[in-house]
């Protein structure tokens, strides 16, 4: 009998044991993936919209239960391009506007927007363009504002000077886009790394970086980039079983970091990072992020070889099936339930056919990083025409 009972005891402190560890491995490893998990979808339509604005970015996100984050609106010239399309969507009102960054090809028509649609929120990195801080330092010494300080309301503009610095474009659309923030009464927002926004419905929008600490420009100019496209927003859309990786201008030293964090990466849909610059979309973040298709916002006669040829390679190597470009094909728009239905997981449209091959890059006509000196950021149009000669028989 005592046999007996002894047997019985290691049985139930074996089962013991094993249920302990078990619950150290549930604890330790399945909470935390259970919790990085998106809610289910509510089986309500989302609506993704890449803007067609020339060399630069807007994104326009309906959420299942109608609410709007308009991310970027293009540079100055494309404000009202941005309007019409809220407009056709039927959008009453921005709940969040996302300025990526401080580029002018990507805030210059935030003027125009936020003059002209009730905006509820701004989320910002806080990163004033290099040219504008130089400005507050030479004008206000002591409270000249350092890249990454937190600010409760949108920083006053940059002092006005005559001259050069006055002219540039950088600091143009950031006086702008600062004065027009601070005169609405939109709150203001500094985004931080793995912040997550409720759209409703199971869609969630969530900060992955910049991951501080910020990059500045000496590390940036050794690999080629730019520092305040380095500290891009970037952000991971998830509803349901559908997920779309929004890069923003990120280099490839933003994704480096990114992939050295514990993130989930993979995506459905990619916007493809810095209208597919070669200082981008590096091999190892692409093969991290496996998507099906990418989305490349540009402009149709940039000079930086956006798309670049080795981007496009790069993007074949890791399995992307669909490729999508704005300088082609105007406009892509995307919807979906967050479930498969009839085999399908979501639905993709171009504004327009194309005959050119969507799979050939550009060629640069200049460098598109910090090294090569000032960039003129935003839209060009078609080179001039070549007069012809007019020849004498005289």
């Amino acid at each position: 009998m005592a046999q007996s009972k002894q047997g019985c005891g290691c049985a139930i402190a074996v089962l013991v044991l094993m249920l302990g560890a078990l619950g150290f491995v549930g604890y330790k490893f399945v909470l935390p993936w259970w919790r990085k998990q998106p809610p289910p979808s509510s089986g309500k339509e989302m609506q993704v919209h890449v803007l067609d604005v020339g060399q630069g970015d807007s994104i326009l996100i309906i959420s299942p239960e109608g609410k709007v984050v308009l991310v970027d609106a293009g540079d100055q010239t494309k404000g009202k391009t941005v309007l019409e399309a809220l407009k056709r969507y039927n959008v009453q009102q921005i709940d969040y506007l996302v300025a990526t960054h401080t580029h002018p090809d990507h805030i210059g028509g935030m003027d125009d927007v936020i003059k002209n649609m009730k905006v509820l929120t701004v989320l910002h990195n806080d990163i004033a363009p290099p040219e504008v801080v130089s400005s507050e330092a030479a004008a206000n010494p002591a409270e000249a504002q350092k890249p990454g300080q937190k600010t409760a309301k949108a920083p006053k503009p940059a002092p006005k000077k005559q001259g050069k610095t006055a002219e540039l474009p950088t600091v143009k659309a950031y006086n702008e886009y600062k004065s027009t923030v601070e005169q609405s009464g939109a709150q203001f927002q500094k985004v931080e790394p793995n912040q997550q926004i409720d759209l409703g419905g199971g869609c969630i929008l969530t900060v992955l970086a910049p991951q501080p600490p910020l990059f500045t420009r000496e590390q940036i100019t050794k690999g080629g980039g730019n520092e305040l496209n380095a500290n891009s927003i970037v952000m991971r859309l998830d509803y349901g079983d559908f997920s779309l990786l929004l890069a923003g201008d990120a280099e490839a030293q933003t994704e480096d970091r990114l992939l050295n964090k514990d993130l989930n990466l993979a995506a459905t849909i990619l916007k493809v990072a810095h209208h597919g610059s070669r200082y981008a979309s590096s091999e190892n973040f692409l093969m991290r992020v496996k998507p099906e298709a990418a989305i490349i916002s540009t402009g149709e006669f940039n000079r930086y070889g956006h798309p670049a040829p080795v981007v496009m390679e790069r993007l074949r190597a890791a399995g992307v099936k669909n490729l999508y470009r704005t300088d082609l094909q105007g406009e892509i728009s995307i919807t979906t339930t967050g479930r498969i239905k009839d085999g399908k997981l979501y639905d993709i449209k171009a504004a327009k056919e194309t005959k050119s091959d969507l799979w050939a890059g550009r060629e640069a006509q200049k460098d598109d990083s910090s090294r090569s000196g000032f960039i003129t950021y935003g839209d060009f149009g078609p080179p001039p025409r070549q007069s012809k000669k007019v020849t004498s028989n005289k």
